[in-house]
């Protein structure tokens, strides 16, 4: 467990990782407000949780799952549909547009670990 903390933590390291808290329900049960996560900068792969701006919005971070990316575009959902604004309303996003992906949880240390990518 220690080895692949350090791993996923090293890996993180080397591509300057950034912190993001995560506001809100629309990525529960994944995710939930106040979690808190080590982003990196990384191409957005189906499955992946995804942090990039509010296309509504730019200057407001949002944090969803990649549900397919196709044309140098990005099609993102909340896991928690009911709770989420996405794709479904704003529409695919750039993929250069992506801050990064979501690789581990540090807060709250009950919660704390590698952030797995959903395989669809």
């Amino acid at each position: 467990m220690i080895a692949a903390t350090a791993s996923v933590l090293a890996g993180a390291l080397a591509s300057r990782p950034r912190r993001f808290e995560v506001v809100g329900a629309s990525m529960s049960p994944a995710l939930g407000p106040g979690d808190r996560l080590v982003v990196v900068r990384a191409r957005a792969r189906p499955g992946d949780i995804a942090v990039l701006p509010d296309p509504r919005a730019p200057a407001r971070l949002v944090v969803k799952r990649v549900v397919a990316v196709e044309g140098g575009k990005v099609t993102v959902g909340g896991d928690n549909p009911a709770a989420s604004t996405d794709s479904r309303v704003f529409g695919p996003v750039p993929a250069t547009s992506v801050r990064g992906r979501a690789v581990y949880r540090y807060h709250p240390a009950a919660r704390r670990g590698r952030i797995s990518r959903l395989v669809p």
